[in-house]
């Protein structure tokens, strides 16, 4: 079986790319990245220089017109997470708009409007967006099921913390699946108890083994049309429907908790750490130490807002210094830069405390040491690229199942 081509799209510094190139079952034909914020495309320009230019785009995704996007087996991307509510235009009642800039419509539009549409999908969000919005939880996820579902993708999903499986950072992130109606894999999924392809059977179980669930599954249908569901899905404010793991097909959502299944060989902080050659500007001053434990500790304390109100304020202690035996915790955006911090790492090493460098941020999300080094790149925004990027091992883990499910599959129906 040869190559998958894929489209990758908010492909920051192109962590998806670099998972799925490591199986050597994957190709990308053409990628989108677009910063809407800023002038300087910086995430863009490194993935140019690692990649290289041809079939890179660097537009806003909402201004590329579907015809300039390839056909290909496999659409994959990080989107952001924004509020994904749904409205109809005035001049088409069928008609869907998402709110501008909300990027999640961009894929829709590309599934859509492709006429030979990929077969596979394989995407990638916070963890939140199970339970967003607060007023209406899990109402975004609904909307996207059932999108897909109506676009001709059966979907199955799983929220995978990273460490769980050995790799070095604590990483919660919803990974999705979405199988085309024409492919094997739709086929065999649709004949398969949900519980089973959950728990056994499908892509994402191969990759990443669970224990058997105890507690029973939940299911439930979700409304047809796209603008009533998202009106009223959830209303009563209640809990999330959806749970850490789940399918939809058919309209119809199965969903349970599953719990990871991993055996004893782990990557801790202290294995991606470089022993004697990071930077000195990197070692906390003796004079911001004070500040740094002031941040990192338990708070009960009176604050005032702006217009003189007093409130009650705590927050619990932190780790501090990290600790080296664990995997790191989650890295943000604001990993960067010198100022203290209660979210930044800091490491005690023999030479003293001292924040993470570029390159251990990097294998933190399983990237090659410098992916994110080029002239006018500042350490500070690489640092914020990993704080965005997705852990690199997963990608790969997943992108190995999935190939060898279709080729099985193939060879199954094609017998």
């Amino acid at each position: 079986m040869q190559q998958l081509k894929v489209c990758e799209l908010f492909a920051g510094v192109g962590g998806f790319r670099l998972g799925l190139e490591k199986t050597g079952h994957y190709n990308v034909v053409w990628s989108n990245q677009w910063e809407p914020s800023t002038k300087a495309q910086h995430a863009s320009l490194v993935y140019e220089a690692k990649f290289g230019p041809k079939n890179h785009s660097n537009v806003n995704i909402e201004e590329v017109p579907t015809s300039e996007v390839p056909d290909h087996d496999i659409l994959v991307g990080g989107f952001p997470c924004q509020d994904y509510s749904v409205a109809t235009t005035l001049k088409n009642s069928k008609g869907l708009i998402g709110k501008k800039g909300v990027l999640w419509w961009s894929i829709h539009r590309i599934l859509s409007e492709k006429k030979i549409k990929p077969k596979y999908l394989f995407l990638e969000n916070v963890d939140r967006l199970l339970k967003s919005p607060s007023n209406q939880r899990g109402r975004d996820f609904a909307v996207m099921l059932r999108s897909l579902n109506d676009l001709g993708y059966a979907v199955e999903w799983r929220v995978i913390n990273a460490a769980d499986y050995g790799m070095p950072q604590r990483r919660r992130r919803v990974f999705f699946l979405g199988y085309h109606k024409s492919t094997a894999i739709y086929k065999k999924f649709k004949s398969s108890p949900p519980k089973e392809w959950l728990l056994e059977q499908g892509v994402i179980s191969s990759a990443f083994p669970t224990q058997s669930a105890v507690q029973n599954m939940d299911s439930f249908f979700l409304e047809e049309n796209l603008v009533s569901l998202s009106d009223s899905f959830n209303s009563d404010k209640g809990l999330s429907p959806f749970l850490n793991s789940g399918v939809c097909i058919d309209g119809k959502v199965s969903t349970l908790k599953s719990s990871p299944s991993y055996g004893e060989n782990r990557t801790v902080l202290s294995d991606v750490l470089e022993n004697g050659s990071a930077s000195e500007n990197l070692f906390i001053p003796e004079g911001d130490l004070p500040k740094w434990q002031y941040l990192k500790g338990g708070k009960k304390e009176i604050r005032k807002t702006k217009a003189g109100f007093e409130y009650n304020y705590s927050e619990g202690s932190m780790v501090f210094p990290d600790a080296l035996d664990q995997p790191s915790r989650t890295i943000i955006t604001g990993e960067g830069g010198k100022s203290p911090s209660r979210f930044k790492h800091v490491v005690q090493t023999s030479a003293g405390l001292r924040r993470l460098s570029p390159v251990e941020l990097e294998r933190l999300n399983m990237f090659p040491d410098n992916h994110t080094k080029l002239d006018g790149i500042s350490d500070t925004k690489r640092a914020f690229f990993m704080g965005n990027a997705l852990v690199v091992g997963v990608v790969e883990q997943m992108g190995n199942a999935l190939f060898q499910k279709i080729k099985n599959l193939e060879k199954q129906f094609q017998s």
